[in-house]
């Protein structure tokens, strides 16, 4: 079996390294500090598990996956520092067939391994075990899907007022009326089922900066 570890820590590489090396028979592993490299090694190498952490120097272990999603049949595991929600969302939304929190033990990244050489899914236990994670989960990407129904331009709005901007700044920074600005607002607001009274535009942004990002 032939793994990529992608990580900037050397020491959290060369223990998970020597895990895998003690769990799996002949596991060749091949190890990255950064997310560039690990974008060439999945694009030119026969790598059957990919473990990406989610904060690299150059490219980000999110990035990473969707990008190289298409390209490659490798499995993708996400690493994170964090307990995060809204990174879980990413993750998944971007094609990771694993997400895991650095805290898990080792019987938890053995068992997200042969999870997915299974062709399942695997999430970290301290967010699988959880009601609210799973209500989050599924609020978020009902939040995705509702913004995969904007237009490039609506989406470029929709950025400008996450950052606070008027709809007169925003219209100097498209190159168009105000006028169209609170056309595109209006149409935003229609697609998210929102008031468009009452800041109810700038409020719900706010809340879904994070799943913005994306987009």
């Amino acid at each position: 079996m032939r793994f990529l570890i992608a990580d900037d820590h050397p020491i959290f590489r060369s223990g998970l390294k020597s895990l895998l090396n003690s769990v799996f028979a002949k596991a060749y592993v091949v190890e990255v500090e950064d997310g560039e490299t690990a974008y060439t090694v999945l694009s030119q190498e026969n790598i059957d598990i990919a473990i990406l952490d989610i904060n690299m120097p150059k490219k980000n272990g999110l990035d990473v996956c969707q990008e190289i999603r298409s390209k490659t049949n490798a499995r993708i595991i996400i690493l994170t520092m964090h307990k995060d929600v809204d990174m879980l969302t990413k993750a998944i939304n971007n094609g990771a067939d694993g997400f895991l929190v650095k805290d898990n033990t080792s019987d938890e990244i053995v068992e997200c391994v042969e999870a997915i050489m299974r062709g399942e899914k695997y999430m970290a236990k301290v967010l699988r075990d959880s009601e609210k994670t799973q209500k989050h989960i599924k609020h978020n990407q009902e939040i995705v899907q509702l913004l995969e129904n904007l237009t490039p331009t609506e989406i470029k709005t929709l950025k400008l007022v996450s950052e606070k901007y008027s709809s007169k700044e925003i219209a100097e920074l498209l190159f168009v009326s105000p006028k169209s600005v609170e056309n595109y607002r209006s149409r935003i607001c229609k697609k998210l089922n929102l008031d468009a009274r009452n800041n109810s535009l700038l409020i719900w942004v706010l809340e879904h900066k994070a799943l913005l990002e994306d987009f």
